[in-house]
C-alpha cells in the first residue's frame, strides 16, 4: 500500500482542515436563517387560515341569501336572514380563541330588470393565530367581507 506524505491520497491535511470549517459555517448560516424561514412558514400558515375564513364568510352569506329568498310563510325578517348568516359563519369560522364574532346585514333591494333582490353582508374581522396576530397588532385589524345577492322566487 503507498503511503502519501500528506495523509490519505488526494487530500491534504490543510484541505481536511477547510473541508470541516465549511461545514460549521454552513450549520452557523442555516441556525441564522432558521426563524426567517419558520416565520414565513407560518405566514403562509396565517394567509391560508384567513382565505379559508373568506370562503366560509362566502358561504355562509349564500346560505343566509337562499333562506331568504325561498317562498315560506311567513316571509323571514331581514334580521332573521342575518342571524341565519351569523349562525352559519360563526359555526366554521376558524378564529384562534379569539370571540369576535361576525356582523351581517341584510337588505332587500328592487331593481326594474331584475325584480326583487336579497343581499346578505357579512364582516368579520381576522385576527390570525400566530404571525397574523402580530401583523394586525402593527397595521390594524384585517377585515373581511363577504356578500351575496339572489333575486327573491
Amino acid at each position: 500500500m503507498h503511503k502519501s506524505v500528506y495523509g490519505p491520497i488526494g487530500r491534504s491535511r490543510t484541505t481536511r482542515l477547510a473541508a470541516g470549517t465549511q461545514r460549521g459555517s454552513v450549520t452557523l448560516e442555516f441556525v441564522i436563517l432558521l426563524p426567517f424561514l419558520i416565520m414565513v412558514l407560518v405566514g403562509i400558515f396565517d394567509l391560508s387560515l384567513m382565505m379559508y375564513d373568506k370562503a366560509a364568510l362566502t358561504s355562509a352569506a349564500r346560505v343566509a341569501a337562499r333562506a331568504g329568498t325561498v317562498i315560506s310563510v311567513p316571509p323571514l325578517s331581514t334580521s332573521r336572514i342575518a342571524a341565519i348568516a351569523v349562525s352559519n359563519a360563526s359555526g366554521s369560522l376558524i378564529s384562534g380563541g379569539t370571540n369576535n364574532p361576525p356582523t351581517a346585514t341584510a337588505t332587500e333591494q328592487t331593481d326594474a330588470t331584475s325584480g326583487n333582490t336579497l343581499k346578505v353582508t357579512l364582516s368579520y374581522t381576522y385576527s390570525g393565530l400566530l404571525l397574523g396576530s402580530a401583523f394586525s397588532a402593527l397595521t390594524g385589524p384585517i377585515m373581511l367581507s363577504a356578500s351575496a345577492v339572489m333575486i327573491n322566487q
